[in-house]
């Protein structure tokens, strides 16, 4: 089992989730985020006055998906995410050893 962590643009979050439901993403958390990469943020000017913005909003998903669908739903990320331009974000892929569901007691796939 893997967790899949990617850090999008929030404008790319409906593309994202409509995309990984069509390939059988039963679930997901969604998190605001702000943070920076490459971009470094960028200067704003305000009531005549410049300041910087160092941290962009940005959205984190995290999914639990069974080691078979990892590709797949790597793959939907990238293509209804990707806007070609900086600041597209990030995917992060671990390990996880156990998954338990609070209600049932039920453990990994079963959980999922």
């Amino acid at each position: 089992m893997k967790k899949i962590e990617a850090i999008i643009k929030p404008f790319q979050l409906e593309n994202v989730k409509e995309s990984l439901s069509k390939i059988g993403v039963r679930g997901m958390t969604v998190i605001e985020v702000r943070g920076f990469g490459r971009q470094r943020g960028h200067t704003e000017l305000y009531r005549g006055h410049e300041y910087v913005v160092d941290l962009l909003p940005k959205v984190k998903l995290e999914i639990l998906v069974d080691d078979a669908k990892v590709e797949e739903v790597i793959d939907q990320i990238i293509s209804s995410a990707k806007t070609g331009k900086i600041g597209d974000g990030k995917i992060f892929v671990t390990n996880v050893e156990e998954c338990i569901r609070i209600r049932t007691g039920e453990t990994d796939a079963d959980a999922l």
